[in-house]
């Protein structure tokens, strides 16, 4: 969208233009919520998203870009000082992960398609929602992302993963299974429509609905944000169908700070119940206040995002008095816990391939009664990345240091041996480099990736004016303790001097990470035990207020133990299925999708 343009349209929301909905965020809820109204209600639905857009090669790379690639909140009408595309919050005893930008978390997550498995739908969950249910869903979810498995290699080793087949070995020593993952990476067209098999890596065309893309090149950066768009995100599937072919019109660098219901008269009125539409209040990046109306609201700002707006209408600016009070209520970190091994004597290669492309399951899919449920997920990570560890490791002792001298002496000491006593001297200087540059430390390290059910007994809440987190860990140890034996395993199959878990987690921090944020707006039947209906006529619409939904990772009253992005987008086309009453299919209305 060009400058003028937003400008304009964002003059026309002033003047009170009324649309039929305004969607507050962009990610797997959002996106989905902002395609199929603006299907409903073409050129009557606007998005507003925080972040900024990110067209190919777009993504910090160099160290003084990625010194900018966070975003902050602003302080009241001051410019925003960080844009970028990660936002890390730190809470007491978790901290989070999460994505700004088109697309949200899809911009950064590893790409992994996983519908929850049948048993998480348990009594925490209202009769409405199960497996069977959302199991139609989850397939159109599944088509539009063309998530499928990482192609075979077939003897060709620019698709040969060195990882997965070391998981897959230990797999087989732990008593596991490994298997395939389905990741929204782009094989070419043919390849996600099971026609062909897929386009040579690196080579270019449009996608299904009109985006062009680039065939996967293995440089394991989908968590830094693709440059070449061989990630399917958000914004080359369902917000590009919403934007080209059914005009909904999307304003980023919008960051929403209130809600306020309208009276029949049009005007803000806090009493009222959403039955006349609402005025959404929002500040661009320059800190101008702007304002639309709406006939509906979907909110769909991420778990931490979607609880901060609510929180503060409620409780800090009074305009969404009705809200339930077990809004931030049954916060879950869906067990994410991160792990490193290094020194192993198997190549790992972690810096080639998608960031993921198998799991290991300890009792997610088929759970043992009483013992904790969680997956194992191999990790790929930039290389780059590698580079700025080989750069640290001189500086963490100098035993690497006198080592790596001394290598590459005594490859000099027998080169000036050869050339004294045969007058052989090639001029070559490669053998040097050769021997300076090998032994690094990542190519036999991996990245654990851990992912379970753990208590889903956190709390969100306003402190000081901003969201706070109050994370009781010790009831969800039990998975931790066994995710911790799990990677020590790993480190003994590997052969590997070293296993640490995640940074935070040493002794007196013991802090969890989770870039999977979830609940505080949970579904249920009644607003004494949840924030949002899973009744029909009123799927995902707000307890005490007509037309007003939450679309986001913020509905799960439980953790899920598998990557949440299928159930996200799996539960916002059921909403939004109730709110147009259209079913949904795969082509988003996209002609000859």
């Amino acid at each position: 969208m060009s400058t003028m343009f937003a400008g304009l349209q964002g003059e026309f929301m002033t003047q009170k233009r009324f649309l039929e909905a305004i969607i507050v965020g962009s990610g797997f809820g959002g996106a989905v919520m902002c395609c199929r109204l603006a299907m409903r209600w073409p050129g009557e639905v606007l998005l507003l998203e925080r972040g900024k857009r990110y067209p190919k090669g777009s993504f910090a790379r160099s160290p003084h870009d990625f010194a900018a690639n966070f975003w902050a909140p602003a302080e009241d009408g001051q410019a925003r000082k960080l844009n970028g595309l990660f936002d890390i919050r730190n809470y007491r005893r978790m901290d989070s992960v999460v994505s700004a930008g088109l697309g949200g978390g899809s911009l950064i997550y590893a790409n992994v398609f996983m519908p929850a498995p049948a048993w998480v739908f348990g009594p925490r969950w209202p009769a409405q929602i199960s497996a069977t249910t959302l199991a139609p869903y989850y397939r159109v979810a599944q088509s539009v992302l063309a998530a499928r498995p990482v192609p075979p290699a077939e003897g060709d080793a620019r698709r040969t993963i060195q990882r997965t087949s070391l998981y897959a070995d230990f797999a087989r020593a732990d008593g596991r299974t490994s298997r395939a993952a389905d990741i929204a990476v782009f094989f070419g067209k043919g390849y996600a429509s099971r026609q062909s098999g897929p386009l040579p890596l690196g080579e270019q065309e449009r996608n299904r609905y009109g985006a062009t893309q680039t065939s996967c090149t293995y440089c394991g950066e989908c968590d830094v944000g693709c440059n070449v768009h061989a990630k399917n995100t958000l914004d080359l599937n369902y917000l590009f169908a919403a934007e080209k072919q059914h005009g909904a019109l999307v304003e980023t660098g919008s960051e929403v700070t209130r809600i306020t219901p309208l009276s029949e008269a049009g005007e803000p009125d806090s009493t009222a119940d959403g039955r006349y539409g609402y005025r959404v209040d929002y500040r661009d990046d320059a800190g101008t206040p702007l304002h639309a109306l709406a006939r509906r609201v979907v909110v769909a700002a991420g778990t931490l995002g979607t609880n901060e707006l609510l929180l503060r209408c409620r409780d800090t600016l009074g305009t969404l008095p009705r809200l339930s009070q077990r809004l931030g209520h049954g916060f879950s970190g869906n067990g994410d816990f991160l792990s490193f091994v290094s020194g192993g004597t198997r190549a790992a290669d972690p810096t080639y391939g998608p960031v993921i492309t198998q799991f290991i399951d300890y009792g997610l899919q088929q759970p043992t009664p009483g013992q904790p449920s969680f997956m194992l997920e191999d990790a790929a990570y930039p290389a780059f990345a590698a580079w700025y560890v080989e750069g640290l490791r001189p500086a963490a002792g100098l035993s690497y240091l006198f080592n790596r001298i001394a290598r590459t002496f005594k490859v000099f000491k027998q080169r000036w041996v050869d050339q004294l006593f045969s007058g052989k001297w090639s001029g070559s200087m490669s053998a040097y480099a050769h021997t300076a540059l090998q032994g690094d430390l990542s190519y036999r390290s991996s990245v654990l990736l851990f992912m379970g059910q753990d208590a889903a007994d956190g709390t969100l809440h306003l402190h000081r004016g901003r969201l706070a987190l109050d994370w009781p860990q010790s009831s969800s140890r039990p998975l931790y303790d066994a995710i911790v034996a799990c990677g020590k395993r790993f480190q003994q199959f590997a052969g590997a001097s070293t296993y640490f878990p995640q940074p935070t987690w040493a002794w007196p921090v013991r802090n969890n990470i989770t870039v999977h944020p979830l609940g505080g707006c949970a579904l249920a039947e009644e607003p004494a035990h949840g924030v949002v209906s899973s009744l029909p006529g009123a799927r995902g619409q707000v307890f005490g207020y007509q037309r007003l939904y939450v679309a986001d990772g913020s509905l799960l009253p439980t953790g899920v133990g598998a990557n949440p992005s299928a159930t996200i987008a799996a539960l916002a086309e059921w909403i939004a299925e109730d709110i147009t009453g259209m079913t949904p299919d795969d082509t988003l209305g996209v002609p000859h999708a």
